[in-house]
Order: structure tokens, then C-alpha cells, then sequence
């Protein structure tokens, strides 16, 4: 295909038709189209959607694609088909997602050697929730399962890839208590 416009116009109904986020790989096969001309289509298609009267826009999740309602038009799509408000995150699934999501593939052992209690219900609660999903078995006594957050994860974030996560802190950035902190031992003051 040489039109770029019309290029784009298919990409855009492949991605509306499919709703779920789709390789670069699959989009080429299907249309017999290179990277390089899905890449030009993709970003005549973010021009497009970044005008303010567009309701759309594409979103980039590693090497996928997916059209999505823009975020300030979310709540007007939530009212029409009714859906229920988003249940936010306990602070106990955060501590886990980010756990998984910086140092992926984990297991729900090393997510509560990390975090120092059970996390097993947390843990299948984000796969309920399609934040986590198993990567399969790792090669150890036991062949415990490995997990990693999901494109739905990088979506509810805002991130295109894990590449986007903010640098974790360098060990002089993060608290740490001095030898000589004055520290009260509390039986010295019952007497």
C-alpha cells in the first residue's frame, strides 16, 4: 500500500475491529506491510487522534497496538454502558506490583521473601484482575509458577513498556538509620 492515508485508515480498522492490543508482527503479516510503514501509518494515525475533538488515541504496549478512549473521556463511556468505578489498589497489591513489575519473572515465594508476609491471595487477586498472568514454571525444586505484569498493567499505568518505570532510588537516595541516632530503649524509662 503506497497511500499513507489510506494505510492508516486499514491499520485503524484492524485495531477497532480487534479491540484487543495487536503485535506489529500480526498487523504486517495481515496487511502485507513492513515495520517501517506501520511505524509512518501508527504516527499519521497519533496526529490525527491528537486533535482535541478526537475521543481516541493509540496506545503502544511493548511491541502492540490498541485504539483506546482517551482518559478524559472515560468517565462519559463508564456512564453509557454503566460500568462499575474501578476499585482502586490496595496498598498490599501495589507493594507487589511493583515488586513484579522491576524485577519479572517472580514468584510468589520472592514476592514475600521481598515483602516479608504471605502474598499468595494478593498475588492471585492481580491475575484475577489481569495486572499479573503466569509466564510459566522456573526449573527449580518444586517448578514454582513465574508471574509478570500484562499489557493490561502497562494500560492502567500509562507506561508503553517497562522501560518507562521510573529509576528505582540509589542506595544513598533511600532512608537508612545512622549508628548514632539517639535510640531510647523503653524499660530505661520505666524506671
Amino acid at each position: 500500500m503506497s497511500d499513507l492515508k489510506l494505510l492508516a485508515a486499514h491499520i485503524e480498522a484492524v485495531l477497532f475491529s480487534s479491540g484487543d492490543p495487536l503485535s506489529a508482527e500480526k498487523i504486517c503479516a495481515a496487511l502485507g506491510i513492513t515495520k517501517k510503514e506501520l511505524k509512518e501509518a501508527a504516527e499519521y494515525l497519533d496526529e490525527k487522534y491528537d486533535k482535541k475533538n478526537s475521543g481516541i488515541e493509540m496506545l503502544r504496549l511493548n511491541d502492540c497496538y490498541q485504539l483506546a478512549v482517551k482518559k478524559q473521556y472515560a468517565s462519559d463511556v463508564k456512564a453509557v454502558l454503566e460500568i462499575k468505578k474501578g476499585a482502586s489498589l490496595s496498598p498490599a497489591a501495589m507493594e507487589v506490583l511493583t515488586i513484579a513489575a522491576y524485577n519479572q519473572p517472580v514468584t510468589k515465594a520472592f514476592v514475600e521473601h521481598v515483602r516479608g508476609v504471605d502474598s499468595s491471595s494478593v498475588v492471585n487477586s492481580l491475575v484475577e484482575k489481569d495486572l499479573l498472568c503466569e509466564t510459566g514454571r522456573l526449573n527449580l525444586p518444586g517448578r514454582p509458577v513465574a508471574y509478570k505484569t500484562t499489557d493490561n498493567f502497562l494500560r492502567a499505568f500509562g507506561l508503553s513498556s517497562l522501560e518507562d518505570l521510573p529509576p528505582l532510588p540509589d542506595r544513598k537516595e533511600q532512608l537508612s538509620f545512622d549508628d548514632d541516632m539517639n535510640i531510647v530503649d523503653e524499660s530505661e524509662q520505666d524506671g
